[in-house]
């Protein structure tokens, strides 16, 4: 094999390796899919073949300068990171995208192991990061999991529950309240108690809605998962 027919192989693994990863991403609806993820993958491996090629004269003095890729590696990632930043946005009290900036990074890694001849360590690589995606996320919904919200509950001023018997009733419903804060609001009208509940699992929090309805004195509530 001539080394343009290498290079040629290194770009091809690291191309197709970005777009099976990048078509996971693309399945389950994230913003950065398959084309993001194919040219990561393959401008990284890219940038590491550069660096391979015989060197070459530049500048007035015409000086042979061969690029040196353990400082390529470090932009490369530096570059990366900067673009993963952009995928993560928060969304009321959650944060989101951090699986896809951290699938981004993780792309531009086996590229560059692509675009430096190592086909079969790229290869595990992209295996992993892609079993990560799909055998860990089907193992997250399988095990026993607490998921967490923010509550504010709105009551008559004349009418709030105790703070003890409040977190009675919903420990009754297998709810725990806890980091609790109190608003008198509107002018004196409305009590405003705010905190973060624990329940034993996603559907519990649905479950919860009854019994926060049942309240005596209530307004109104606001329950705000943390998380997705």
């Amino acid at each position: 094999m001539n080394p343009l027919e290498h290079v040629a192989l290194n770009l091809a693994c690291a191309w197709a390796a970005g777009i099976v990863v990048g078509w996971e991403r693309s399945y389950n609806g994230r913003a950065a899919g398959l084309r993001t993820h194919a040219l990561v993958s393959l401008a990284a491996a890219a940038a590491m073949v550069v660096a391979f090629q015989p060197p070459a004269a530049y500048g007035q003095w015409m000086v042979p300068v061969q690029l040196d890729a353990t400082r390529l590696a470090p932009g490369v990632l530096t570059g990366v990171g900067f673009l993963g930043a952009g995928v993560i946005f928060k969304e009321g009290i959650s944060v989101q995208g951090l699986t896809t900036a951290a699938t981004i990074w993780a792309t531009a890694v086996f590229g560059m192991l692509f675009g430096l001849g190592l086909l079969a360590p790229g290869a595990i690589a992209a295996a992993g990061v892609l079993a990560t995606l799909t055998v860990l996320r089907w193992l997250e919904a399988t095990i026993p999991v607490n998921a967490y919200a923010v509550v504010e509950l709105r009551f008559h001023a004349n009418h709030t529950p105790d703070e003890a018997k409040l977190k009675a009733r919903l420990a009754h419903a297998h709810a725990q309240l806890f980091d609790t804060s109190f608003t008198l609001d509107h002018p004196g009208q409305v009590f405003i108690i705010r905190g973060r509940v624990q329940v034993a699992s996603p559907d519990a929090l649905v479950k919860l809605l009854p019994h926060l309805e049942q309240l005596p004195g209530l307004i109104s509530y606001d329950l705000d998962r943390i998380g997705k």
